[in-house]
This record gives structure tokens, sequence and C-alpha cells, in this order.
């Protein structure tokens, strides 16, 4: 069987300059930062980013990692508009295309199923279609009806957060939403997957959880442990987002704003860093899940 377990370095180290990358996760829920902060360490720029964003996008953005972003929106769900991401688009630093949620979605499953788009009615009689250079295909059938062809939204890389892996690629979510997780591993060429535990072989720890396995493990190309790498984004049910953390990040994007003096704060020198600057792998743990 193949040893799939890679360090975060080692799987940065496989991203390049100018790829399409998804994030997966919602807003500020399960999304892979510990991986997003590796990043973040890097000399890595020019990406498009493919994301349902939260504060990885607005870091990435502020950072001038993004070349273009593809979105559905960027929020902190209690801050409704991340604020790095809106300094960036506001400034004019980033090549964007807005989406309807489920349009991304679309786009996301015709890469999966290697078709070049799918028909959809989501986005028509929007400006977004319009905006994005969206084109429309007609029914061949009887009804002739007019649809939005959303092209393919093909990614080099992409990059999840599980609760559990272990080293051949299974994985178990056990989020009462996995939201489009499984899509952004089937669009992808290589998906790189962070975990909150990494076991042996899933089957002899967690086989009642079988079902939380919501993609085959040939999907997947690099695993990791990183306990606490969705911080401060949530991670159910182990722990909530911390919105503590959220208002000290979206606070120091008041005027004047200067990433470059606040980027130690919120990436760190490393994860053990990072992670002691908030109180601990044990202080990530105890904060408490969202009420929705």
């Amino acid at each position: 069987m193949l040893d799939k377990r890679m360090t975060p370095a080692e799987i940065v180290g496989q991203l390049s300059n100018g790829m399409t990358i998804g994030i997966g996760g919602w807003g500020p829920r399960r999304k892979p930062m510990a991986l997003v902060r590796e990043i973040m360490r890097s000399e890595l720029k020019d990406l498009t980013i493919v994301a349902y964003g939260g504060a990885d996008v607005g870091m990435l953005c502020a950072a001038g990692k993004v070349k273009k972003l593809v979105f559905a929106f960027v929020s902190l769900d209690a801050i409704p508009l991340e604020p790095w991401f809106r300094k960036s688009r506001e400034a004019g630093q980033i090549e964007v295309l807005e989406l309807d949620e489920g349009m991304l979605q679309w786009g996301l499953k015709a890469a999966a199923f290697g078709l070049p788009y799918l028909p959809t009615r989501v986005g028509l009689g929007t400006d977004l279609a319009e905006l994005g250079g969206l084109k429309t295909v007609q029914s061949p059938y009887e009804d002739g009806e007019t649809l939005i062809a959303m092209p393919a939204l093909k990614l080099d890389a992409a990059l999840l957060h599980v609760n559990r892996c272990d080293h051949r690629g299974n994985v178990q979510l056990l989020g009462p939403d996995a939201y489009y997780d499984e899509w952004y591993a089937k669009a992808a060429a290589k998906t790189y997957v962070s975990c909150e535990e990494l076991v042996d072989k899933m089957e002899d720890h967690y086989h009642d959880d079988a079902q939380a396995n919501i993609f085959e493990r040939c999907f997947v190309t690099g695993v990791t442990e990183i306990v606490g790498g969705a911080h401060p984004s949530s991670m159910p049910p182990l722990y909530g987002p911390d919105m503590k953390a959220f208002k000290v990040y979206a606070g120091a994007a008041k005027d004047p704003g200067d990433w470059n003096a606040v980027a130690d704060q919120f990436v760190g020198a490393d994860e053990a860093a990072y992670l002691k600057s908030v109180g601990g792998k044990e202080a990530v743990l105890k904060t408490p899940l969202a009420i929705y």
C-alpha cells in the first residue's frame, strides 16, 4: 500500500507559482488553515484560488499571493465581508470571477466528471454570467430551454482539512456538513489533506464511521496530521470558530491595515509557534462549537 504521509512543507513544496488551487471548507468553517499558513511562509505567488472563502482567501490576498480569485463569497459569518479580501478587491489588486454558490459547485462537478461544462439554470437573470463572460447553451430536446454553460473549474491542486485520515489516504469527515470537499478532491489533479488524527489503517480503528469517508483514497496525493489545523476556523465536532481571534484579525485590517506589520501575528514562524501564540492545542480544542 502506498504511504502518502508528508510534512506540511513537503505538501507546499509540491505546489508551484501560477497554479490553480482549490481550498475546501466554507467561510470560517473547516478550512485547511495550517496548510494555508504554510503557503504564506513560502515564496509561492501568482495563484488562482477557487474557494467559498474565509480567512484563507483574505490572508492570501493580503500577502500578494493571489493573481485571480474564483469565489462565491468571502466571509467570516459574524463578520459578513472578510476585511483583508475587501481591501485587496477595492484596491484592484486581484482579478476576480464572482459566481453564485451553485455555479461554483457546478463548475467543480464539471471538472470532476471530466466535462468542459455543465448546463444550469443557476445565474440566469443575473449579472454574474455577463460579468464572468459565461456563455449559454440551448437544450437539444423539445423544451429548447436556454441554460448557462458553467465551465469546468479544473484545479491543479486541492487543499482539505478532515477529522481523520490514514496513511493510504482514506478520510473521515465527521461534521454535520461536508460542504463541497468531495468535489474539490475530484476536480483536482492532486489533493492534499491535513487531518486532526492520522492512523495507520482506518478500518482497524474507526470502521463504524465508514460512511464518513466521502471520497475514495485514489483522489488523495498526500496526507499530514496537524492537530488544530483548521484554527481559527471551526472543526466540528472537535472545536468551533475562534471569534475572538477573528475579531483581532479583522481589527488589524482597519486603516492603515498594513499586512506586513501583522503577518507574524497571524501566520507565525511555523505551526508550533502559531499554535503557542493562540494558547496551544488544548486551547483550540476547547473553543466552543457555534450554533447556527
